[in-house]
């Protein structure tokens, strides 16, 4: 479905239609096929802060003169809406992780993902290694030591036992997972912010609607 079928015109005023931030990137990139034009490499003399908005309004000159088709679709039509959103995330800052938080974003909005968190897992403490027999599964041991008993009047040497274990999933891989996903709902945030802040949108309104900022937490 095009943006164009959602937009209607009230006595002759056009309706934007209204898309949260996550559903307004997935329809650039997903539905309109909007490329990402990063900035070319900063010169040692530039500031290393992104380049924010002052790099979406050039390229919104820049669309001035190509809103009849879409610079990288051949043949075909992208929507100049889809243009400025996509620039936009081009000028993701520094801060937030700049190209490769660029690259991360447009790459989920364009598969129509979210970051995986990690729902429902769980640390549990699981054997490293485990073998199976004719009795079944069992956990893998080694030998971490000898000692001396005496038993039936002699004394023996007897190799001590232990299964080494582990946790999976282990509690620093979801707590990455998560990480990623808030460094990613703070760049969604920042898009979403410059989108509605620059008012450079002419069909597509930006809500202030957001995925959850901490899902795995029931009251955020």
């Amino acid at each position: 479905m095009t943006l164009q079928r959602q937009i209607g015109r009230t006595g002759g005023t056009r309706v934007k239609c209204a898309l949260g931030a996550q559903a307004a990137l997935e329809w650039a990139f997903r539905v309109e096929q909007a490329q990402l034009e990063l900035p070319p490499p900063k010169d040692v003399t530039e500031e290393a802060f992104g380049f924010g908005l002052e790099y979406v309004l050039l390229q919104r000159a820049a669309l001035g003169c190509k809103v009849d088709g879409g610079q990288h679709k051949m043949g075909s039509y992208t929507h100049p809406d889809a243009e400025v959103i996509a620039a936009t995330v081009a000028g993701i800052p520094d801060s937030l992780g700049g190209i490769r938080m660029a690259i991360r974003v447009a790459e989920l909005a364009r598969a129509g993902l979210t970051p995986d968190w990690m729902p429902g897992a769980v640390p549990r403490c699981v054997p490293v290694e485990t073998k199976t027999n004719q009795h079944g599964e069992r956990a893998t041991t080694i030998v971490v030591g000898t000692e001396r008993l005496l038993t039936r009047g002699k004394w023996r040497t007897v190799e001590v036992l232990a299964c080494p274990v582990t946790w999976r999933p282990h509690p620093e891989q979801i707590a990455s997972a998560r990480r990623r996903y808030e460094d990613w709902w703070h760049a969604l945030d920042w898009v979403r912010d410059g989108l509605q802040v620059g008012g450079m949108l002419r069909e597509v309104e930006v809500a202030a609607a957001m995925p959850r900022v901490r899902p795995w937490r029931t009251n955020q």
